[in-house]
């Protein structure tokens, strides 16, 4: 499965809820979230409309290491 092109940065937000990712804190356009599932993890995530796809991909490599995933495998569960 394809990443997705237009995926702004709230969108994304709304989906790692899924995986337990909360907002935790927030600096301009940045928004930090964290999970404890599998051991504790954060993130930050820019809020910007259309995220560009190397961010978007290294994002969801990061995630996808920390739960032992293959990135196919979380792009799948995600979208």
């Amino acid at each position: 499965m394809k990443i997705p092109r237009d995926l702004s940065g709230q969108e994304l937000i709304k989906k790692l809820k899924k995986l337990g990712y909360i907002p935790t804190r927030q600096v301009g356009s940045h928004v930090r979230l964290s999970t404890t599932q599998k051991g504790e993890h954060h993130i930050t995530i820019p809020s910007h409309n259309n995220l560009k796809i190397g961010t978007l991909s290294s994002i969801l490599s990061d995630i996808a290491e920390h739960f032992g995933i293959t990135k196919e495998e979380l792009v799948r569960e995600l979208f």
